[in-house]
């Protein structure tokens, strides 16, 4: 390789742990993607370069497949990814790795189940991993699964933007039943709780809403406006629908361009967010049905350029927890007239 023939011609002048912690560097250099969100040309060009081989000790490029759809859609994300995936993809099941002791769906998953999960996959903690979603909708609950595992800590995530363009631009797939791959243990992490909105923190900020001295937390909900409104049903039958006091409404579909499904460059999203009021000096936290498309928006705001990662949490539960557990005095399901 031309580089390190670069690296022989000066080897006599530096200590052998000299020159080989500036080959480890220039390796992690090369390795590194430019943004959260990777375009298709970025992510093949990874690939080229630190394929996710089972054989190479080094760290790999892996693609995580999260195609998931709604309880009323009959299409299934492990349908789709036999149809058509990125070739040596991994698939994660949202819709297993959970806390299964919650009566809520897609609630995140102990530290242990996380751990175990990235095992089975055969993930390293050294891995860069970029989650990609289901080319039918573009952009849906793959920003969730990275999201996932940035709270567990994983050190090097990406999404990619998206794999509809993927397949448009001719990149390679491929397609079939799962093959096995070598498990890696994974170390239990431990989760970042920054990121994560509980129940309770949410119940606070919805009461304190309007009244003079809160905080100005701001609610942002993801799901369609016809939910959001309560004109709408909610997809999970006997789940009433409607909104928080004080919420705003912007639905994970406008942060996205309609054509391709992708997000929509920073200054537009600047913009929507702008005209829906947001306010980027101050707390965010996103929430929808599940806590899936309210990770769209909170991609979209990190994109934006809106918050921190310290100011900017998701609501994990979501609609489906909040819907259920408010009390009816408290008057904190909205429904417009």
């Amino acid at each position: 390789m031309a580089t390190l023939g670069i690296f022989r011609s000066t080897r006599a002048f530096r200590p052998r742990q000299s020159f080989q912690r500036c080959q480890i560097g220039f390796i992690e250099l090369r390795r590194n993607l430019s943004s959260y969100l990777v375009t298709p040309n970025e992510l093949a060009e990874a690939l080229k370069k630190s394929p996710p081989s089972s054989i190479s000790p080094e760290p790999r490029v892996i693609p995580l497949c999260a195609a998931w759809f709604l309880p009323n859609d009959e299409r299934k994300g492990i349908e789709v990814f036999r149809e058509k995936r990125i070739p040596k993809a991994r698939f994660f099941d949202l819709d297993k790795v959970i806390d299964k002791r919650s009566p809520y769906p897609h609630m995140l998953p102990s530290p242990k189940t996380f751990a175990e999960a990235m095992s089975s996959l055969g993930i390293r903690k050294e891995d860069t991993v970029v989650v990609y979603d289901s080319k039918e909708l573009g952009i849906f609950s793959a920003p969730r699964v990275g999201w996932t595992l940035k709270v567990f800590g994983h050190p090097k995530v990406h999404v990619l933007n998206n794999f509809k363009i993927w397949v448009e631009e001719g990149h390679p797939t491929e397609s079939g039943e799962l093959y096995n791959v070598e498990c890696n243990p994974y170390p239990i992490p431990k989760p970042d709780e920054v990121k994560v909105a509980s129940f309770e923190e949410v119940r606070e900020v919805a009461l304190d809403s309007n009244k003079e001295g809160a905080e100005g937390v701001q609610i942002i909900d993801a799901r369609p406006n016809g939910r959001f409104t309560g004109k709408d049903p909610e997809p999970r039958e006997g789940l009433s629908s409607g909104h928080m006091p004080g919420s705003i409404n912007i639905p994970f579909s406008a942060v996205l361009d309609p054509k391709t499904k992708a997000f929509l460059p920073k200054e537009q999203l600047q913009k929507l967010f702008k005209e829906k009021g947001v306010d980027p000096s101050k707390p965010i936290i996103s929430t929808c049905g599940t806590g899936v498309t309210a990770v769209v928006v909170d991609t979209a705001l990190e994109e934006a350029g809106y918050g921190t990662p310290e100011t900017r949490r998701v609501y994990d539960g979501s609609w489906t927890e909040w819907a259920q557990r408010v009390i009816t005095s408290d008057s904190l399901i909205r429904k417009d007239e």
